[in-house]
């Protein structure tokens, strides 16, 4: 669930993936592994991803948060 909420958001922001990887000084391909859920997103990388994307951490663990976040963005970019 933690990636998912990571990855609407990025899209919603319009933030690549190649962005947030090199924020995390990591591969792209590396990221796409914590992007599927293959690898678990730990603090401190979801700590980086939450300032690159302007959000409190918190966010990615609640799915109703992450919705309210993603309508914030879209009624700011209407």
């Amino acid at each position: 669930m933690v990636h998912e909420n990571v990855e609407k958001i990025r899209i919603a922001k319009g933030i690549t993936k190649t962005h947030i990887a090199n924020k995390l000084n990591m591969s792209l391909q590396g990221y796409r592994h914590i992007t599927s859920g293959e690898v678990r997103l730990d603090v401190e990388r979801l700590k980086v991803i939450a300032n690159v994307l302007g959000v409190n951490p918190a966010v990615f663990f609640d799915s109703e948060l992450t919705k309210s976040v993603i309508e914030e963005i879209e009624s700011k970019t209407a």
